[in-house]
């Protein structure tokens, strides 16, 4: 009788230290696959010299809150745009999107006196409606997305206008969406506010880690992970104690402290979006067409629906950019989403990693490449330098950004990590 030979049980390779994470890190980038690190350079390098060069006038906590407050409408314009941009499409029209999306929140509000969720859900419905009207035309007509979206750009631009009127105002008087993006937290909500970031990274990174050794798939060691809960925490920690100190010029009249209250908005955005690109089947699907979209149409994913999923959610996005703004100016002006507002949009995403050939970048670059921009535009103005050079710094940074992004794809594709 033959004995029947067992199958060895495969055993997945031990974790390494943190010293092996930051070597494997490190090979990573040498290999081509840069992700975040050159917007974090860019954050780390900007801090040094424009606080070198006007001291505390720019690290002050009153002026590291407004940095917030002015990059938080780009931060989410962009991360809608990231979606689009993951197809390698582009949506020429999210800054126009924006200003109508916010201007018909404040007709609502103003002039049909509606509650301000009313004004919020017709907002995100223009938005979404636009961007199905998009998604329509580049998905089912083969229109390209440079053309459409140029398109609704001046066609956006021109209802914006009619909207508002020619040198008019929508005036936002509604306490809860003006204090979007101008109040703070309390400074115990802060602190909870941080808590609960910290406690939900250790959860999700240390099960994760137990269930992919438990998958025998490589994860992380203990050490490597706590290391990195470690990191965030302290940054978190140090950041909700500056912002948590007193910042108003005249603390007798008014009392000015706290974490801005736009940053829950933010990290709801930022853990869904997240949630839905990696974790989900329609995010995998959203990364296969911009890797290769035949490749994805012959493995049966539907190519069109993911193509019009992805303008909806680009110009809903779009919509809740605009309501930042609007709360930021209190009102809403027939520039709102206008001048560079797209451009800064496109240039955050591109900045903080996000490849416009399609198929390579997360949530969390528009945030990195939002502050960056941020940080030149608010540096800039505190060494009075005229709008001509801040033009031209911004767009150096962008074409840095995007000559990293093609010569990391070119090093990725010769050493067979793409």
């Amino acid at each position: 009788m033959t004995a029947v030979q067992e199958t060895p049980a495969v055993t997945p390779p031990e974790p390494g230290s943190v010293k092996d994470a930051v070597v494997d890190y490190v090979e990573r980038v040498r290999g081509g696959d840069v992700g975040a690190l050159p917007a974090v350079l860019g954050l780390v390098v900007l801090t040094a010299v424009f606080a070198g060069l006007r001291g505390t006038k720019f690290t002050n906590a009153f002026n590291v809150a407004n940095l917030v407050h002015q990059a938080a409408p780009v931060m989410v314009i962009a991360m809608g745009l990231v979606f689009v941009l993951l197809l390698g499409e582009i949506d020429l029209s999210a800054g126009y999107t924006a200003g109508t999306g916010a201007a018909v929140m404040g007709i609502v509000l103003t002039r049909h006196h509606q509650p301000w969720y009313v004004a919020v859900l017709a907002g995100l419905a223009v938005g979404a409606v636009i961007g199905a009207l998009i998604g329509v035309m580049v998905s089912r007509l083969g229109i390209p997305s440079f053309v459409v979206t140029l398109a609704a750009f001046l066609g956006l631009q021109g209802v914006l206008l009619k909207l508002v009127g020619d040198g008019g105002s929508i005036r936002v008087a509604d306490q809860r969406l003006v204090d979007l993006n101008n109040a703070n937290l309390p400074i115990w909500a802060g602190w909870v506010l941080a808590a609960v970031v910290v406690g939900g990274y250790a959860f999700v990174s240390l099960t994760k880690a137990t269930t992919r050794r438990k998958d025998g798939l490589t994860a992380d060691a203990v050490s490597v992970v706590l290391a990195k809960i470690a990191v965030i925490a302290l940054l978190l920690g140090l950041t909700t104690l500056y912002l948590s100190r007193e910042r108003s010029r005249n603390a007798l009249v008014t009392s000015i402290k706290g974490v801005p209250q736009v940053i829950v908005l933010l990290l709801l955005l930022l853990v869904g979006l997240n949630f839905l690109l990696g974790r989900t089947a329609f995010g995998r699907h959203v990364y296969a067409v911009g890797g290769n979209q035949e490749a994805a149409r012959r493995a049966g994913i539907n190519v069109p629906r993911v193509k019009l999923l992805c303008f909806v959610i680009s110009s809903t996005l779009a919509a809740v950019g605009g309501f930042l703004l609007a709360s930021y100016n209190n009102s809403v002006s027939p520039t709102t989403g206008g001048s560079d507002t797209l451009l800064y949009a496109v240039g955050a995403a591109v900045i903080g990693g996000t490849s416009l050939f399609g198929g390579k970048g997360k949530i969390m670059d528009p945030v990195l490449g939002s502050l960056v921009i941020a940080m030149i535009i608010n540096g800039m103005g505190l060494l009075q330098q005229p709008a001509s050079v801040v033009y031209m710094v911004t767009g150096g940074v962008l074409l840095l950004a995007a000559s990293v992004d093609a010569t990391s794809r070119r090093k990725a594709a010769s050493t067979g990590r793409v």
